[in-house]
């Protein structure tokens, strides 16, 4: 029975020998890259924010990104935007940067940063015309939040391949100055006016859409007022799907 017990002990030992490694490697596995979420407000501001943050923190753990949530502009300098492969602007509103951190970031992203806007990004840097190009329109109104279908025109891209041509969801949808393809987006979904009260773009209504700007890749969505976006499986996909295209990580 010693020579039993000690048969253990030794095959126990062995067997932890070959275990913790690949353990700790899981443990101190780097992530595949880093996203920067920014949700400074000096306009309207959100409640959904921190369930928006809390859904891209989520996406992050799923597929191996790591997520770092901020108010504050000073992260807007050269050497610390260069930590991240994408920032993402959560339903910022108003005048966020001042004239150092917009002249880093516009580098950042012409020198080929991600950009994510997500819904009231549009409302964010009216003063700006760079800004105004990255987020390819400025919101201008919108009516109650309401139910609605989406078209998905473009149903080859990361963010829309899981989506149905139709998508009836419940939203704040937005009005926009002008149409985003005058700054030459490639349009991925429109919304149907037939299907809701207020629209007023007409037959063709943007609320999705991705660009290049200089070295760098845009991608917006309209979408995701409501903290209930952030539990649709649909939608966090299309958020997905948007970040890792911004990231390079999928095409």
């Amino acid at each position: 029975m010693k020579h039993t017990a000690h048969f253990w002990v030794a095959g126990a030992l062995l067997l932890g020998a070959c275990v913790a490694p690949s353990s700790q490697h899981n443990a101190d596995a780097q992530p595949a890259f880093r996203v920067l979420v920014f949700s400074r407000t000096l306009g309207y501001r959100h409640d959904s924010i921190p369930e928006g943050i809390a859904a891209i923190k989520a996406l992050g753990a799923e597929h191996g990104f790591a997520v770092t949530a901020t108010e504050d502009p000073t992260y807007f300098q050269p050497d610390t935007l260069a930590q991240f492969a994408v920032v993402v602007f959560l339903n910022t509103s108003g005048d966020v940067l001042d004239t150092l951190a917009q002249e880093a970031f516009k580098a950042y992203i012409e020198g080929g940063g991600g950009y994510v806007g997500v819904h009231a990004a549009s409302d964010t840097e009216y003063d700006w015309p760079w800004y105004g190009q990255l987020v390819g329109a400025y919101f201008e109104s919108h009516p109650h939040i309401q139910e609605a279908v989406v078209r998905v025109v473009d149903r080859t891209h990361p963010s829309t391949q899981h989506l149905p041509e139709a998508w009836a969801r419940t939203d704040e949808w937005y009005n926009f100055h002008a149409s985003p393809r005058l700054h030459n987006v490639h349009v991925l979904a429109v919304l149907d006016e037939t299907t809701y009260e207020g629209g007023k773009m007409g037959e063709d209504h943007p609320i999705a859409w991705y660009h290049t700007v200089g070295e760098g890749r845009a991608w917006y969505t309209a979408m995701g007022h409501t903290k209930e976006s952030y539990a649709e499986p649909l939608f966090r996909q299309h958020l997905l799907g948007g970040i890792l295209w911004a990231a390079r990580r999928a095409d």
